[in-house]
């Protein structure tokens, strides 16, 4: 059945051009959405300016358009959105949801994760000033959630030890906190993602629940990964989308969701095989295993 009130979103960093593995998510993204009657947003996280090119930006933008996966709001980017993180940051601090760590990784790994410097026990007048990353202050249980895909699953969290980083000491925003930041504010419903992020979800929860919010509903798909059994992924140069090849990419990408695209061809446009491919949209077809 439709969900009546369904926001769905992609949001991609601009660390390199997309990629097959990355159109596979998008489309993902884009089709459960369109099933369910719902909306489609874009979102860059563009958080990371030591790593973030405008050029790559751009690319971005342009591979969505060309396979007609487009927004149905104006696009967000997170770099205009520091004021909000930073003042739910200083929110948290003073909750005593999250505080300033000191140790560095080095250390962090001598301990096993422990915090040598008892970070979640030292007052923020004690650092002297000096810069430090922000951590949120996990608590420690057996998280259980449903996965649309996956199923129902169970993590420990570890408090301490698997505390993330929310603020980095050089005053960059980490992904943790504006990724559930951004999909409160834009009401987010529904997230479909790759897998590899699923050791994130509950560590994330408690950051929806520390906002005070509900969290979306998940769906983790298996990665698409090369020969060599890798993710496909900047880091292991995936090459880029051919946007002249956009009709062949979502074959492409729908074949890897084990979708049926028996009487769709290359030669139907990007809009046809969109329109087509939400109407008998089957997740329970994907497999679970990479491909």
């Amino acid at each position: 059945m439709p969900h009546p009130s369904y926001r769905g979103r992609f949001a991609p960093s601009p660390t390199g051009p997309l990629h097959m593995g990355s159109l596979v998510t998008a489309l993902a993204s884009f089709l459960d959405a369109r099933a369910n009657n719902g909306q489609w947003l874009v979102r860059i996280e563009d958080l990371d300016p030591l790593r973030e090119t405008d050029e790559a930006r751009d690319q971005i933008l342009s591979s969505l358009e060309a396979h007609s996966l487009n927004s149905d709001e104006p696009i967000r980017f997170q770099s205009d959105c520091l004021d909000r993180y930073g003042k739910l940051v200083q929110q948290l601090i003073k909750e005593g949801k999250a505080y300033h760590c000191t140790c560095s990784r080095k250390q962090l790994k001598a301990n096993g994760g422990r915090h040598p410097n008892r970070c979640r026990d030292v007052s923020p007048s004690i650092t002297g000033g000096t810069p430090t990353a922000i951590r949120f202050a996990l608590t420690d249980e057996w998280h259980t959630w449903t996965d649309n895909l996956q199923g129902n699953l169970t993590q420990h969290i570890h408090a301490e030890i698997d505390d993330p980083v929310i603020q980095r000491k050089e005053g960059f925003f980490s992904y943790q906190l504006a990724v559930v930041a951004d999909d409160i504010d834009q009401n987010i419903s529904h997230v479909v993602r790759g897998a590899d992020m699923l050791e994130m979800t509950p560590q994330q929860c408690q950051i929806y629940d520390s906002l005070g919010a509900k969290p979306p509903q998940w769906m983790h798909i298996p990665l698409v990964t090369n020969q060599q059994g890798q993710k496909l992924s900047k880091q292991n140069h995936a090459p880029a989308l051919d946007d002249t090849q956009a009709s062949a990419n979502l074959l492409t990408a729908l074949g890897l969701l084990n979708q049926e695209t028996a009487d769709l061809h290359s030669d139907h446009s990007t809009n046809e095989i969109l329109c087509r491919a939400a109407e008998r949209w089957q997740p329970s077809r994907i497999h679970l295993t990479a491909r």
